[in-house]
């Protein structure tokens, strides 16, 4: 990094269609802020960069759903994901939004300088229109059945039950999703990037880096295998950054050419020397992203850069792979997600408990998987266990001894010298893998002070030695506070609340890394402020919350998408008037012996007590069902069941979670009523 003078840190644009999940933060939005928290404590000059990407198909298929304007539906989310993400610590210099004012202005000022240099090509290409809506098709607004795998209601770009990527027209009987009309193919001109002319450019470009990460730079380089191909930078939609030429109504920018200039006209906003963060050959660039956007910002942004001219490629850009939760695939669709907001509400003042659980975690090289009881354990047996209790130890000691003072230091007990022996390396380790964006190792490393404190403490037992020499257990506790001190600075990046509240604890007025190892760093008389148990046991009770919570979103989502049981083959009238259908009462009921299926029902038909075994016997006790008025089936030839004959069928009705229901009368009416 020497030969770059500062660094510019993007998180990507997030769609403004939803709230934020423990997906998004694992696969960009904390490995960003650990990552710039860190370069601010090395004083370096960083710009941290984000917002909502709040144009695109997604935008409009969310307001369509919810009967809102576009613009109504990314007011209410952008403010919603920002209020998050502050609330959570991620520490943005500015959290802007592509449906400012000045980031239309910078997207169209970009396309027309393409434009006029003459690196578009003009295309006239066949796309589904639907005559009835008036309007052509973006890919997720046409569905079909997958040629595939035939599922029905996949979608123009991609069938979300066997996962394969789709183009409009292979899909079999599309429809619109608007109208639901049969969509036609209709003529219409767009503005292509011819992405296979800068091929070779780009390949030079993906190869000078061979330190990406290698499923960064394994998915691009598949791609170019395969070719590149020109890409449409215009749609036919009426939700975007207009085209700024003549006779372009109705046509706008591509979400994916628009979206990444959010960057740039987002950092324009936060400063008027904004160019050199973008343009100055000694600034670097960072693109923190999920594998999904790969090939987005490390092929198709950097040719647009190509093609403008002014504007540098990025350094580096760590994408992560999926964060997984209790083993299945975060969907937002399906609402099995962890929510951010929902977790701060339920876990207020644990931002960094969450923060620590999914770094511990990260899905840096392959998917990984979230699960409450994992959580649970990095709370109560690293948090609580290591670093709480090294850092409550300490300060109780120095409380109880010393007045909250901090001691001065005389002659050791011989095992300080093996405190720093073991603290040496650390902080070179440390911002190792800070800088190699490996941020598992790094808390693992961040953490090894707090270890060493407990085992210094454990040790050399200042609790013991203080009874018969004060100044040598003072001598211990200078050097706890001073590992505690080092904490509080190496932990930064990634428990920043829990750092803030140890500095504060110690009179430490600014964070430095240069002070990782400095057994000089909190002076001796300095008056300490104990912060008390830094983090709380977490109990069995309150995860099982979380995770019922999760199994009910599931049950409920299962439910939701039960499809309904197809009709029964056609009966002609004259076989529907031999069936005999009745209202009876149930004057008594039993279970059958060695049935778990079966009540004994006695039904009062208006002319009888007849006998109807029921297989209800899972669903209802029989005192739940004495006197009920029931509809069922009189002329049902009678069979004998386990030994006993029943006379007819009770009429019940099965809900989507396997519930049953009786059919009957919606007010009383005499037995032997028929029903037609």
């Amino acid at each position: 990094m020497s030969e770059f003078s500062r660094t510019t840190v993007t998180a990507a644009l997030i769609y403004a269609n939803g709230p934020i999940h423990i997906g998004h933060l694992a696969g960009c939005y904390l490995p960003a802020d650990i990552y710039v928290r860190y370069l601010r404590l090395k004083k370096q000059d960083v710009i941290f960069v984000s917002g909502t990407d709040e144009h695109g198909v997604p935008i409009t298929i969310k307001a369509q759903k919810e009967g809102k304007t576009p613009q109504e539906v990314v007011d209410y989310y952008y403010a919603n994901i920002k209020s998050s993400f502050e609330d959570f610590g991620i520490s943005f210099d500015i959290y802007g939004r592509t449906s400012d004012p000045v980031h239309h202005k910078m997207s169209q000022d970009f396309f027309l300088h393409l434009y006029k240099e003459g690196k578009f090509i003009e295309e006239v290409t066949e796309q589904y229109f639907d005559e009835a809506a008036d309007q052509f098709l973006a890919d997720r607004y046409i569905t079909g059945e997958c040629p595939k795998c035939h599922q029905p209601g996949a979608y123009g770009d991609q069938c979300e039950k066997c996962g394969s990527s789709l183009s409009p027209t292979e899909l079999i009987n599309p429809k619109s999703s608007l109208s639901g009309a049969s969509p036609i193919l209709k003529e219409t001109k767009n503005w292509f990037l011819p992405l296979d002319q800068w091929q070779g450019a780009l390949e030079d470009y993906v190869n000078s880096h061979p330190e990406w990460k290698p499923n960064v730079s394994g998915q691009v380089k598949s791609w170019l295998q395969d070719g590149l191909r020109p890409r449409a930078m215009t749609r036919d939609l009426s939700w975007g950054v207009p085209i700024p030429l003549p006779d372009t109504e109705g046509k706008v920018l591509y979400v994916w050419f628009d979206a990444p200039i959010g960057y740039i006209s987002m950092t324009s906003q936060l400063t008027t020397d904004w160019e050199k963060y973008w343009k100055a050959k000694d600034s670097r660039i960072v693109h923190f992203i999920g594998k999904d956007n790969i090939v987005f910002h490390c092929l198709i942004f950097p040719a647009m850069c190509m093609a403008h001219g002014e504007f540098q490629l990025a350094d580096q850009v760590p994408a992560n792979e999926f964060m997984n939760l209790e083993g299945d695939k975060i969907s937002t669709s399906r609402n099995w997600a962890v929510w951010l907001h929902e977790y701060l509400q339920d876990f207020p003042g644990k931002q960094d408990v969450l923060r620590y659980a999914l770094t511990a975690s990260s899905p840096e090289t392959k998917d990984a998987d979230f699960t409450w009881a994992d959580f649970q354990t990095k709370n109560n047996s690293e948090l609580v266990a290591i670093l709480g209790n090294f850092v409550n130890r300490a300060f109780v000691l120095i409380d109880k001894n010393f007045e909250g003072i901090v001691p001065a230091k005389a002659a050791g007990t011989g095992l300080e010298d093996d405190v720093k022996h073991a603290l040496a390396d650390i902080p070179a380790k440390l911002e190792a893998a800070l800088a190699n964006y490996k941020f598992r190792d790094a808390l693992v490393l961040a953490m090894e002070i707090a270890r060493i404190g407990n085992k210094y403490l454990a040790d050399a037992e200042p609790w013991k030695i203080i009874k018969e020499d004060k100044e040598k257990a003072g001598t211990v506790l200078n050097f706890a506070v001073q590992l505690v001190a080092h904490a509080s600075v190496a932990l930064e990046p990634f428990i920043p609340f829990t750092a803030a509240k140890l500095r504060t604890a110690l009179g430490i007025q600014e964070a430095d890394w240069s002070t990782i190892g400095d057994f000089e760093l909190i002076p001796t008389g300095q008056k300490l402020a104990n912060p008390g148990l830094l983090f709380e046991k977490l109990e069995d009770d309150v995860i099982q919350a979380q995770v019922d919570k999760l199994k009910q979103t599931k049950e409920a989502m299962e439910l939701a998408s039960k499809q309904v049981n197809p009709i029964k083959e056609t009966i002609d009238f004259e076989s529907f008037t031999k069936m005999d259908l009745r209202v009876g009462h149930i004057t008594a009921a039993e279970k059958v012996e060695k049935s778990k299926k079966l009540l004994k029902l006695a039904v009062n038909d208006g002319q009888k007590v007849r006998t109807i075994l029921s297989g209800i016997a899972e669903h209802f006790e029989p005192a739940d069902v004495i006197g009920r008025q029931v509809c069922f089936l009189a002329n049902l030839a009678p069979r004998k069941i386990m030994g006993q004959e029943s006379e007819g069928m009770i009429l019940m009705a099965e809900d989507a979670d396997g519930s049953l229901a009786f059919m009957q009368p919606s007010k009383a009416i005499w037995n032997g009523a028929s029903i037609s």
